[in-house]
């Protein structure tokens, strides 16, 4: 059951800290930190790391048996709202799936291997505006058939069903656009009453003890003082870390909650952008780059430290290798030298290009698992540049080697589902193009002939002798 009123009230003293099955060191803090998280029976995430993002449960383009034997994906963003479309008029499947008390019905739902650290956040990241307005005891979400209100106690209700590793907390916050003066006065007010609720419904000891993230908003300091006091004084004991919208607002963390890991779900938008949070000292990202580079066909082709400088190479790299272009259409290299991901090392540029000109499916599986290879690699060496004291000087060398944006979209990628973009209203341009169209462009006589009677009318039959 979730928590009640007069439990909200009563926070925190009424409540003893559950100690959660999750343990954060640092190992070096010189503003960008060096850490390792560790939830029993998950693989232990060494700091500077990312978050694979999952669309209903899975990384897009790969099953899990794929994502399992060819990545070294070690945790996984899921978000509520990808599995509630049908409530609350009928109960979501997801929350009728059997499972022990100890074990995870959202982690059987998904297929989710035992090993890799589930998170579970009410929203997809980057998440959707919204039409609606939150309220006092709602957000509102975007789902798979439209938008609608998720209630606090309802997301607490779901929390606890689907027991995943870590939760994060409901925030009162505005996607899109910012937030004007009256908004900020309730924004504090309203995530510290949800994070209370989240509080009081961890009382039961025989659930498995999830992490609990909290929220750091997206606004000034002293905008959000009181809600920051709260967190530092009372509900401190309760908290396994921290999660920020904007890599900004990791100036608000209290010195008391210093200690705690931090994760972005903020949207960076490159390398360079990473670099500079990991620079603030950000822990965990979720990289909505990886997937939009995928989607748009181009293989991410960077490393950090970066290469030496060549003279083969004039002025800075790109980022990525834009795998439409029919310049790789006969070449046989793999899409980056040297590297030793499953698509690089099994097949060539040539076929790559080949399976996106036919739309085959497997190109985009070929590039996202590359893609995920390239970011682990970029991590690996974030980590140790970290260790070896020479994170500032390389991502300066960095900052000069690779330009500062993607390569631009040229293909068409998949299809677009209604819940990754807004309807703007009536006379928007299509998302998706038309899938089938007339073979003959042209309209066509009546009384003209076919074409198999033309063939016919060619001698396709001897003529009859007179």
């Amino acid at each position: 059951m979730a928590a009640t009123a007069t439990q909200v009230d009563q926070l925190p003293r009424c409540t003893r800290p559950l100690k959660a099955n999750f343990s954060f060191t640092i190992s070096s803090d010189n503003g960008s930190r060096r850490g390792n998280v560790h939830v029993p029976g998950r693989k232990t995430i060494q700091t500077p790391h990312y978050l694979a993002l999952s669309s209903r449960g899975i990384v897009s383009h790969l099953s899990q048996d794929t994502m399992r034997e060819h990545t070294s994906i070690t945790g996984l963003y899921t978000a509520l709202e990808d599995f509630i479309e049908k409530a609350p008029y009928q109960v979501p499947p997801i929350f009728g799936t059997p499972a022990s008390v100890q074990s995870s019905p959202l982690r059987r739902f998904i297929a989710l291997q035992q090993d890799t650290l589930l998170v579970l956040g009410p929203r997809r990241s980057p998440p959707l505006p919204c039409p609606a307005s939150n309220t006092n005891t709602a957000i509102s979400i975007a789902t798979a058939v439209g938008f609608r209100m998720l209630e606090s106690i309802d997301y607490v209700e779901a929390v606890q069903n689907l027991r995943p590793d870590v939760v994060l907390g409901l925030a009162d916050v505005v996607i899109g656009q910012r937030a004007g003066p009256k908004r900020t006065d309730k924004m504090g007010d309203r995530t510290l009453a949800w994070m209370k609720q989240l509080v009081a419904a961890r009382v039961d000891e025989a659930l498995p003890k999830m992490a609990l993230f909290a929220p750091i908003l997206p606004i000034e300091p002293e905008q959000q003082a009181y809600y920051l006091d709260d967190l530092e004084e009372d509900l401190r004991e309760h908290l396994s870390g921290l999660f920020l919208y904007h890599a900004s607002s990791i100036l608000a963390i209290p010195e008391n909650l210093s200690h705690l890991p931090r994760m972005s779900i903020s949207e960076p938008n490159s390398p360079h952008a990473l670099l500079y949070e990991i620079s603030l000292g950000i822990d965990l990202f979720t990289i909505p780059f990886v997937c939009a580079a995928t989607d748009a066909g181009i293989a991410l082709d960077f490393t950090f430290p970066p290469p030496e400088p060549s003279t083969d190479v004039k002025g800075p790299r790109p980022l990525g290798i834009d795998m439409w272009s029919p310049e790789h259409g006969i070449d046989l290299s793999p899409l980056r030298d040297a590297c030793r991901c499953y698509t690089c090392t099994n097949h060539h540029r040539a076929y790559v290009q080949h399976l996106l000109s036919a739309k085959e499916m497997l190109a985009w599986v070929l590039l996202q698992l590359h893609n995920h290879h390239v970011m682990d690699e970029f991590f690996t060496g974030v980590r140790r540049s970290i260790d070896e004291n020479s994170f500032d000087h390389d991502r300066a060398r960095f900052t000069k080697s690779y330009q500062p944006d993607l390569p631009a979209k040229t293909g068409q990628g998949p299809r677009i589902r209604g819940y990754q973009f807004k309807s703007e209203g009536k006379g928007e341009p299509r998302r998706n193009p038309v899938a089938y169209r007339p073979l003959v462009d042209e309209a066509v006589p009546s009384d003209a002939p076919s074409a198999k009677e033309q063939d016919l009318g060619q001698g396709a039959f001897p003529e009859q002798e007179s």
